[in-house]
């Protein structure tokens, strides 16, 4: 009798750590990285494979997935399109230049949730939607145009350039206010092509 009751708990044993190797082997949903994206108001993981086709395999894209990083700040072929795309996307709420309207203003050193002061928080703002009217835009937008986005809100920025942590060191060195009927022409060279028309 008691060999089957230690034969029955080495099985059992047995059965539980199979069953957990079996659900460490399931594939997460979404493409795998280093960054975990969460909704803004829930805390739930977004996952960054569902929306809109496309953008998801620039170098800049994979990037960020690996790091927060956004390697559009400061290239003015993506303010350039950055600034197109908050005209279509963003500025019905926020203001033509971040200054507010239905929506907060973004172009200060204030944000109604703290986590948007990171490229990462403000990529899961935009993707996942928000509180109020923020509805997600990762139908309208690919990942690849929200760094577009972030990097014209972050250029559109007029408070003190010690709060602008989503700039290195070089970055706040060379900061400049954004002046208002700044430009850039379609033909400006760098990582973004331009949007087609």
């Amino acid at each position: 009798m008691r060999d089957s009751h230690g034969i029955l708990a080495v099985c059992f044993s047995l059965a539980a750590v199979l069953g957990g190797v079996a659900a460490l082997a399931q594939p997460a949903a979404g493409p795998q990285t280093g960054i975990v994206f969460r909704n803004t108001v829930t805390g739930e993981q977004l996952n960054i494979a569902e929306g809109k086709e496309g953008g998801r395999d620039t170098p800049a894209v994979k990037q960020f997935f690996q790091t927060g990083k956004n390697a559009y700040i400061d290239d003015k072929s993506c303010l350039r399109n950055g600034e197109s795309l908050f005209a279509t996307s963003c500025s019905g709420c926020h203001g033509h230049l971040a200054e507010g309207k239905l929506g907060p203003g973004l172009n200060d050193n204030y944000w109604t949730y703290p986590a948007n002061t990171e490229d990462a928080g403000l990529f899961s703002t935009i993707f996942g939607g928000a509180n109020g009217m923020m509805g997600p835009h990762n139908e309208n937008l690919t990942p690849d145009e929200m760094l577009q986005v972030i990097a014209w809100i972050r250029h559109l920025y007029t408070g003190p350039v010690k709060d602008a942590v989503w700039l290195n060191d070089e970055q706040k060195k060379n900061y400049t206010p954004y002046k208002q009927g700044e430009t850039f022409p379609k033909d400006v060279k760098g990582q973004c092509p331009p949007l087609a028309d």
